[in-house]
């Protein structure tokens, strides 16, 4: 099995609603987020995928994110911007552009500093 990764990262605020502490104050990151599929096999010219095509996939999911208030951008302004709930939301947006491809989305990770970061898998 081949494990392809890539990595991007966004600068946004936000803010947790109900959190007692100081993440319920309006703050930022750099959000490092790391993409893994994997593949079985490799294609005639022997690559699993395209790390091109995963790069401007997440491009255009982390391009909406961007330098904002994450609080202010669906479907964080109904659900808190929590590092959770951002990786599972880039995973799920980005699992239908795989459709159809000869690879399967693992596992996205969100970082929201060196040391605490999560990852999402649906598994």
């Amino acid at each position: 099995m081949y494990q392809i990764s890539v990595e991007q990262h966004f600068d946004a605020a936000h803010f947790l609603r109900g959190y007692r502490g100081k993440c319920e104050a309006l703050h930022g990151h750099r959000f490092r987020v790391v993409v893994k599929i994997e593949s079985p096999k490799l294609d005639d010219i022997g690559i699993a995928y395209d790390f091109v095509e995963i790069k401007r996939y997440l491009a255009e999911i982390l391009s909406r994110f961007d330098h904002t208030c994450l609080n202010d951008v669906p479907p964080f302004d109904k659900i808190n911007p929590s590092s959770e709930n951002i990786a599972s939301t880039i995973y799920n947006e980005l699992q239908p552009k795989l459709t159809g491809a000869p690879v399967s989305l693992s596992c996205v990770e969100v970082w929201e500093s060196p040391q605490t970061g999560v990852i999402y898998s649906p598994d």
